[in-house]
């Protein structure tokens, strides 16, 4: 029997677009600095750089599939039920999991306009109705959320602090939007760069998510613990969603390399009281730098600064070409919308100064 027509994907797989992550190679530099993917400056710690090497002695064993070790370590350091928990290959997966858990096509999904995009790829490819809120001023609006909420919507993503504008949520803003949202609507908040907030009214919302029935709380061993190449991640749920997402979560999907780094990065508190520090010393030296140089550049609650180019004549499309002439790899976000924006991740000192010099050079030229 011939075939007339190759296999199709299902509908709308072909309308998405796809994730693009940040660039690591600049055509004719060796090394370029990459300060594009929000990446820890200073690395791993070096208890989870040892725990994968001794991890190599078991690369023919099958990964604990429930992450166990992983699991009862991280229930202590944060005070959670083990059995709440749920792993994932970085969090992308876990957002991946609750839309194929929760959503049938033609259901509903709302996040911010700015949104990580992973949120609406997952849900656009369980052909979810996806509902961009409005975010006036770069950052979340909670009645603009809830305006999108109806009767089909089944999850609401939000991550505080955001990415990619650095904007976050109080404590306060965060239960409104969960007291304004139907009981069998799961609220899901990614809280990504938790360790690098300082700012007063941020709250995490893993309490909320203890005592709620549709509240899911994310977090990442990518960032302030520098294990972006590992992937992992886990949430935080309510008993009945860690076992429905349970049911189709594939068995292995922490290699054993992961699992034992993540366990040794939880323990190094000096390694991320260090990476931590470094972003709270840098963080504003960058911001006024940069707004001194002629720039606007949006209050950050992560580890990362989001910097406008409003002037035709010298867009974020030139500025970034400038700074790849300098060997420095930043984030331009024009898949977010943000077409006259470029991400910048919070490096070291000397790395900043050169971002620094390099923009100052762009604004004289």
């Amino acid at each position: 029997m011939t075939a007339t027509t190759a296999p199709q994907p299902k509908p709308g797989i072909l309308d998405i677009a796809p994730y693009k992550g940040g660039k690591s190679k600049i055509e004719g530099v060796a090394e370029p600095i990459k300060l594009s993917s929000n990446e820890n400056p200073l690395g791993c710690s070096p208890k989870a750089r040892e725990a994968y090497f001794q991890a190599a002695e078991r690369l023919h064993f099958y990964p604990e599939g429930r992450a166990s070790r992983l699991r009862e370590a991280v229930a202590a350091k944060f005070g959670l039920e083990p059995e709440r928990l749920i792993f994932g290959n970085g969090s992308d997966e876990i957002f991946a999991l609750l839309n194929q858990t929760y959503v049938t096509p033609g259901d509903g999904v709302v996040t911010g306009q700015y949104g990580f995009l992973a949120y609406r790829i997952s849900a656009k490819a369980n052909q979810a109705d996806v509902r961009l809120a409005q975010e006036p001023g770069y950052r979340v609006d909670v009645d603009a959320l809830l305006s999108l909420v109806d009767e089909r919507t089944r999850l609401v993503f939000v991550s505080n602090p955001s990415n990619p504008t650095g904007s976050w949520n109080s404590g306060e803003e965060i239960r409104r939007l969960h007291e304004g949202l139907p009981q069998n609507v799961l609220l899901v908040i990614d809280e990504a760069y938790a360790e690098y907030v300082n700012q007063p009214d941020w709250e995490t919302a893993l309490p909320l998510a203890r005592e709620a029935g549709n509240v899911v709380v994310t977090r990442t061993f990518s960032k302030i613990h520098g294990l972006a190449g590992l992937r992992v991640g886990f949430a935080y749920a309510p008993q009945s969603v860690a076992e429905a997402v349970d049911r189709i979560r594939l068995p292995f999907n922490n290699s054993v390399p992961a699992q034992e780094a993540a366990v040794a990065a939880l323990e190094d508190e000096e390694h991320q009281k260090r990476s931590r520090e470094l972003v709270w010393e840098q963080l504003p030296v960058l911001t006024q730098a940069l707004r001194g140089a002629g720039f606007e550049v949006l209050p950050s609650a992560g580890n990362f600064v989001l910097v406008r180019f409003p002037d035709p004549a010298k867009p974020a499309e030139a500025a970034d070409a400038h700074l790849h002439s300098r060997g420095l790899i930043v984030r331009p976000v024009g898949g977010y919308g943000l077409h006259d924006c470029l991400r910048i991740t919070v490096g070291t000192p000397e790395q900043n100064r050169l971002v620094i010099d390099a923009l100052r050079e762009f604004a004289q030229s």
